[in-house]
């Protein structure tokens, strides 16, 4: 299988030209809708394989390098309290992307394509274009990730590492003429050494299981707003966590790549059974997600000593695990010195940046096809996406070429933090649409609509996590004044966070009357055509 079609003629097969820009209004990623088969009537592991792979690519957007000091510096600063945050955003998550890939099973339409039928299309573009912001700004993050990586890795300058980040564009390029099984596999190869570098760092540091244990339980001192440590308190290192992990493009992402297997739609137990193993694939590989941030958090706590790192950027990072005086043991030490701790960290982080680069790019795809009805060629929309998101970074890195490395480092971290905000705006617009579609009997059909405890769990999350977003947002705004803003900035900042908030809920009550309205004339229609069939 290819990304591009191919047309058939005189028993020849070429492949048709494609303008840089088309019209696009068919099936969900329409070159690899319904192309991998799968097995009927066999064993459940081996049908289970049949299915693994689209949850991979949905799993690499909860561990990219915007998790990684999020959850590092909440280890550091507050132990293993945090542990419980990171397992409750990754049972929503598991929530969140079941109910998107069983959107797209049963409706045979991604997020983007379902919200755009049954919404005005200027509420369709207003979507899209903070969707659009929303991947820019996790982009940025992949950016400075795979850019530091380079920078650690081979001592490439920073500037020109960025630049070498848009040449990512000829991987996808490559990876378009491989098939998209092979693309979920080598994906799960990358997972698998992230997992491996941080299992072992954190093996060779010998942690409180106990600690680890116990804070899985949530308490009232998780979200405290008392005792700050390090300029954090308890609640903005858990917003921090919430923020980076549960992010809006994978849900349009896994509403799109769940229609990769071949199903008959005529056939409900085939609907059924694909829905059952889509679900058990994303939960597997979510599992595994949440062992890498549970993994990061405890290196902040175990690996290194408390309150070593003063510097939570990758650079930071990267220098105290040659660092021994940061270490916590002697045998983290002694394996440190041959650098080999460091060095594995900087490949995971290069890694988890390539991993991204191919989420990003069909995420993108995903949401223009379906918000706008425009497509592009993958390549294209890679490089267009890649250069927007490097100009910030280059500005950062040019603004500071002339001051120290900590400073250096300092507004870079604070860029990839900063750029975050974006993902607060746009998350309740696709997890608010994905709950009220799925809850809804006439687009799901009686059988796949959610099931009662199914739609209170999505409502209390989908309500939770846009409170804790919007909470979140002062803070979120007041960082963009750095580490001691005025008492002028604070106020400034709050004025435009509440503004913005403002502004967030009134297109939260036009996107839901919108969908009201629409799913209405939706049930009008399929009531007309049964009466028209009966008659």
């Amino acid at each position: 299988m290819e990304f591009e079609l191919n047309s058939h003629k005189n028993g020849e097969t070429t492949k048709p030209k494609h303008k840089l820009i088309e019209y696009a209004n068919g099936p969900s990623l329409e070159e690899i809708n319904g192309t991998v088969e799968v097995p009927k009537g066999k064993g459940f592991m081996k049908t289970l394989f049949a299915y693994s792979g689209p949850g991979a690519l949905v799993a690499v957007g909860y561990m990219d390098p915007g998790n990684w000091s999020t959850s590092i510096t909440g280890g550091q600063n507050f132990q293993y309290m945090l542990m419980s945050v990171i397992l409750m955003s990754s049972l929503i998550a598991m929530l969140l992307q079941y109910m998107a890939a069983k959107l797209g099973i049963v409706s045979q339409m991604d997020l983007a394509q379902a919200i755009r039928a049954r919404t005005s299309k200027g509420l369709g573009v207003v979507l899209w274009i903070l969707t659009e912001l929303a991947i820019m700004a996790t982009d940025i993050a992949e950016v400075i990730g795979a850019a530091i990586a380079l920078y650690l890795l081979f001592h490439i300058p920073l500037v020109i590492a960025v630049f070498i980040t848009v040449f990512d564009v000829l991987v996808l390029l490559l990876l378009t003429k491989i098939g998209f099984r092979k693309i979920e596999a080598i994906v799960v190869c990358l997972i698998l050494v992230i997992l491996f570098v941080f299992v072992y760092q954190v093996a060779l540091s010998n942690p409180d299981w106990g600690g680890v244990v116990r804070g899985l339980v949530p308490s009232a001192a998780t979200f405290s707003t008392d005792h700050p440590v390090g300029g954090m308190t308890a609640l903005s290192g858990s917003l921090g966590i919430i923020g980076a992990t549960v992010m809006p493009h994978n849900l349009y992402l896994h509403s799109a790549i769940s229609q990769t297997r071949k199903i008959d739609h005529d056939d409900d137990e085939d609907v059924a059974r694909t829905v059952k193993f889509t679900a058990w694939d994303s939960n597997i590989q979510l599992t595994f997600a949440f062992f890498v941030n549970a993994l990061l958090l405890i290196m902040g706590v175990a690996v290194f000593k408390t309150g070593a790192v003063k510097d939570p950027s990758f650079f930071g990072l990267f220098q105290a695990l040659s660092d021994a005086s940061t270490l916590s043991n002697p045998l983290l030490i002694e394996v440190a010195k041959s650098g080999i701790l460091s060095v594995l960290f900087a490949v995971a982080l290069l890694a988890s940046g390539q991993n991204s680069t191919i989420t990003g790019t069909l995420t993108g795809q995903v949401i223009m096809e379906g918000f706008i009805h425009m497509r592009t060629p993958l390549w294209v929309r890679r490089l267009v996406t890649r250069l927007i998101s490097v100009v910030p970074v280059l500005i950062c890195v040019l603004f500071t070429s002339g001051k120290t490395a900590v400073q250096e480092h300092t507004a870079l971290n604070n860029l990839m933090n900063n750029s975050q905000v974006f993902l607060a705006f746009a998350l309740p617009f696709s997890m608010l649409p994905l709950l009220m579609m799925t809850n809804s009997e006439v687009e799901m059909g009686k059988r796949f609509k959610n099931s009662l405890w199914v739609s209170v769990l999505g409502w209390v999350s989908v309500i939770g996590l846009t409170y804790l977003n919007m909470i979140g947002l002062p803070d979120q705004i007041q960082a963009f004044f750095g580490d001691n803003p005025t008492a002028g900035q604070v106020q400034l900042a709050n004025i435009i966070a509440y503004i913005l908030i403002a502004g967030v809920l009134s297109l939260l009550a036009w996107t839901t009357y919108d969908l009201y309205r629409g799913n209405k004339r939706y049930a009008a229609k399929v009531q007309a055509h049964l009466e028209a069939t009966e008659d």
